[in-house]
């Protein structure tokens, strides 16, 4: 018999539709799996097994009469503990948020639901989302599906596992610096990064709500695209038929190669021969101006971070992880000045991109440089952490900087992924890409 845990998204709501799978019996295959887990306390932060049940049923019976709202409907998904669940606590990872429960679900949640995603739980994730490692000694720190000694990248860190580890089809999380895409890319994932201001973030605890954005993490690119559409509420784009023959693809040099681990090196160069061998035109593309952005990403981010935060972190800070508490406060140094000349620069800069990659189908470049580290050396080496943790966001920084949508695939290499960049708003098309390329990643 099938082990339906072990299966995506997409194939799950086929079975669905065909009269193979019962969504009852599936949710319930997945809660039983959640419950037989040994580290599924340091995945989910906590679950909802009477709304995934209900849930479940419901779309039995639409199934049963017909009446399926959407490809994925029955499917349970689990989503990053950031996004407001009605009754039901949501804390973003943070004891200063103990407690609180809101009274509706965000809206996302609500059109995901109207179109059938049936709801595990809510899964562990980065303190406040500020973190692209995963590390969480205040709620619990997820594992990693390659290393059971290594985090699981953040911030989406338990939205990764619950995928990776079988307790979940699909996962919904966050992505500010690269918060979906690192934690897929080191499970060996899908994770799409949407446009800013794509998908609504009322409901959803912000970080940086001028970077914040809401994105899936799944088995197969069909997955994204369908979690995609179940998030928005429509029809998903059709990904048959798509090629790399012809495609002109920018292969990134500027920043994104500079201290790559061998791993991801070597992982990308046999992804870039593949995508070679499958037809793609890859050129090499050098943008100077991205220097600029890059280095004001300290005040981009910590400024509107410490605005959004200092209330509440200022008299408690001392219930955070001290790292990530830092890193906020590191915000408190920056003058209106400071942060209105870099978004003027950042402004400019994505005006000199678009025009600059105009020509091209999509920008390649490594997801991370590095491989997810150790735990306990990120515990006990202050500085190991900080800068682990500014290299592991680098290259995914660079879409959320230019204002990008971009998705992660993996290369076959065990926490190695490759990331396509598109144009604003453009994610279907970028989806259609990604297909091909996963074609000739396999």
């Amino acid at each position: 018999m099938t082990d339906w845990t072990t299966l995506g998204a997409t194939r799950l709501g086929r079975g669905i539709g065909a009269g193979e799978i019962d969504p009852v019996e599936l949710t319930q295959a997945f809660l039983d799996k959640i419950a037989a887990h040994p580290r599924a306390d340091r995945i989910y932060a906590r679950l909802t097994p009477d709304r995934a049940l209900a849930e479940a049923t419901a779309a039995r019976a639409r199934a049963q009469a017909g009446r399926r709202r959407s490809p994925l409907d029955g499917v349970p998904v689990s989503w990053k503990d950031l996004f407001d669940s009605a009754g039901v606590a949501t804390e973003a990872g943070s004891a200063l948020l103990k407690g609180r429960v809101p009274d509706r679900d965000a809206p996302v949640l609500a059109t995901a639901t109207a179109m059938g995603l049936v709801c595990l739980g809510k899964t562990h994730m980065s303190e406040l989302a500020f973190s692209g490692l995963g590390l969480n000694p205040v709620t619990a720190t997820p594992p990693c599906v390659n290393d059971p000694d290594a985090v699981s990248g953040g911030s989406s860190s338990g939205a990764a596992a619950s995928v990776a580890f079988g307790l979940a089809a699909a996962a919904v999380g966050s992505d500010t610096g690269g918060s979906v895409r690192i934690p897929a890319a080191w499970n060996d994932l899908v994770g799409l990064k949407t446009t800013h201001g794509r998908i609504s973030l009322d409901g959803v605890v912000p970080l940086a709500a001028g970077f914040d954005t809401v994105g899936p993490l799944c088995r197969t690119v069909s997955d994204a695209a369908q979690m995609l559409a179940a998030l928005e509420g429509r029809a998903a784009p059709d990904l048959s038929g798509s090629s790399l023959k012809g495609r002109r693809l920018a292969v990134l040099e500027t920043i994104v190669m500079d201290d790559l681990r061998d791993a991801p090196a070597s992982a990308y160069r046999a992804a870039l021969d593949r995508l070679d061998r499958a037809g793609a035109d890859l050129i090499p593309f050098s943008f100077p101006d991205l220097t600029g952005p890059m280095a004001d990403a300290g005040i981009l981010y910590t400024t509107e971070a410490w605005a959004t935060w200092r209330h509440e972190i200022a008299p408690r800070g001392d219930l955070m992880f001290a790292p990530i508490r830092d890193r906020f406060a590191a915000g408190a140094a920056h003058t209106g000045a400071d942060y209105v000349a870099a978004c003027q620069r950042m402004a400019e800069t994505r005006r000199k991109w678009h025009a600059a990659t105009a020509g091209f189908d999509a920008v390649l470049c490594p997801t991370a440089p590095n491989l997810p580290p150790k735990t306990d050396r990120l515990m006990e080496q202050g500085d190991y952490y900080v800068t682990e943790n500014l290299l592991t966001l680098r290259n995914t920084r660079v879409g959320n900087l230019m204002g990008l949508c971009a998705v992660t695939l993996p290369t076959g290499t065990a926490s190695c992924g490759l990331m396509l960049m598109g144009a604003p708003m453009a994610e279907d098309r970028l989806l259609r890409f990604a297909a091909a390329a996963e074609q000739a990643l396999i």
